[in-house]
């Protein structure tokens, strides 16, 4: 993806792969869990402010994460050895 609209359902399916409960994720995200929890709810782009979708984005990137699609078409993971 070219910028920080990532969808709840993406953040789900990250998270996931990587085996980080919300707490890890939010230490290393360094975004709320009850933040994250709420965007991990909805299946489209959180509404969200500040920079935390891309504070997100970045803390999957930086441990092989790759967002594909765009949130209206296919949106998904692509999984990196790093």
């Amino acid at each position: 993806m070219q910028d920080e609209k990532i969808t709840g359902q993406q953040i789900r399916a990250a998270r996931g792969v990587l085996g980080w409960s919300i707490d890890e994720f939010a230490k290393i995200s360094a975004v709320g869990a009850a933040t994250l929890k709420r965007y991990e709810l909805v299946d489209s782009v959180p509404k969200s402010r500040k920079d935390n979708l891309e504070k997100i984005k970045q803390a999957f990137e930086r441990h092989g994460i790759e967002f594909i699609g765009t949130p209206d078409d296919a949106p998904g993971i692509r999984i990196h050895k790093i």
